[in-house]
């Protein structure tokens, strides 16, 4: 492209355009506005986000804070040409590791990243990212969107997403009370959620299978949407549980590194997870995974969640008390194992009869 005078290139001949930002902006406004919860009422547009604390009800509050990405799964939807809900997935990735702490998520913040901006695409994303905002009852108070030619390819896109919660001081989990005996319960998960695409892409490759075939293990659904469904968000179930019962000791949120790496994050050092293999209820997904990719068992329980998004640790006398509080808010909730003493230089979990593959 020929510049007339030595002064003509504009930012957008570098590849940046200013107003697709400003009508991606105007376009997600009403996302973001539904998202406005007590605490929460500014606009976006402002150098930063505001929260207030005592508006939301905290008297003594400690704040907690998390942040994550979706991972390769945003391949899959840039593949397939399906933005809408991996807004979803980002926000519950963060949020769920709030409240197995025992706090209530107050805010999110989002950053996006493209090569070029669609802001169709850019809004979709964001709309996603509400909707999660949403459902975990946290307010969407400010984000950034970065327009970056040779940088990402056009069409390739990153999120990552900042949540921060509260709860009051020394209300926090995990409690210092676990206790040998005492019984984990398990949450079903919506599927693969977030974790482990570098080997569901690998294993979909050596399948053959295109994104729009249909997929092999969910009737009536597409291969990249089935895998595309949305990481479950337990917020609003589990902040109930624990206000209504007091009875929960601990929490893990089951993502990349499966059970090995996550439950024994929350448990003190002289216990372990006995993890009963046989009571998950895999779903077909998983079954699909593994014999496509031939991913023996340990492998796969290290890799997904293989059915189980939560796990919960309850005194056995409480056991069914958070099991019916959960089951009444759509949890599917299922006995998984129990706190048993760790052998000296043994591993924080153990396992169990077999996984149903």
């Amino acid at each position: 492209m020929s510049q007339s005078g030595k002064n003509g290139l504009t930012y957008s001949d570098a590849g940046v355009d200013i107003d697709a930002g400003n009508l991606m902006v105007e376009k997600i406004k009403p996302a973001v506005r539904s998202t406005r919860r007590p605490g929460a009422d500014g606009e976006i547009g402002g150098f930063g986000g505001l929260f207030d604390l005592k508006a939301a009800g905290f008297k003594d509050p400690v704040l907690v804070a998390a942040n994550d990405g979706v991972g390769t799964k945003l391949k899959i939807a840039i593949d397939a040409n399906y933005h809408d809900t991996v807004g979803i997935d980002l926000v519950a990735m963060c949020v769920n590791d709030l409240v197995v702490q025992g706090a209530e998520p107050l805010f999110f913040l989002d950053y996006f990243a493209t090569g070029k901006l669609d802001p169709d695409q850019g809004a979709a994303i964001v709309t996603g990212i509400a909707a999660g905002c949403r459902e975990s009852g946290c307010a969407l108070i400010g984000g950034e969107t970065a327009e970056m030619p040779g940088m990402y390819s056009d069409g390739d896109y990153d999120l990552a997403g900042f949540a921060v919660g509260a709860a009051e001081r020394g209300q926090l989990l995990p409690a210092g009370d676990i206790a040998e005996g005492d019984v984990i319960l398990g949450l079903s998960s919506s599927g693969v959620h977030s974790n482990g695409f570098s080997l569901v892409r690998k294993i979909v490759s050596l399948s053959g299978l295109d994104w729009d075939a249909p997929a092999p293990f969910a009737d009536g659904k597409k291969l990249g949407e089935a895998l595309l469904t949305p990481t479950r968000i337990y917020v609003k179930p589990l902040l109930k549980a624990i206000r209504e019962t007091g009875a929960l000791k601990a929490l893990a949120h089951i993502t990349g590194g499966g059970f090995p790496e996550n439950i024994p994050r929350v448990l003190p050092k002289h216990l372990a997870a006995e993890i009963d293999l046989g009571a998950i209820k895999v779903p077909s997904v998983f079954s699909w995974l593994a014999q496509t990719g031939g991913v023996a068992p340990n492998e796969m329980l290290r890799t997904f969640n293989c059915g189980v998004g939560m796990i919960v640790v309850v005194s056995p006398e409480n056991a069914q008390k958070v099991t019916d509080a959960l089951t009444a808010e759509g949890e599917a909730v299922f006995s998984l194992g129990r706190m048993v003493a760790r052998a000296q230089d043994g591993h924080g979990t153990i396992y169990k009869g077999t996984l149903g593959l």
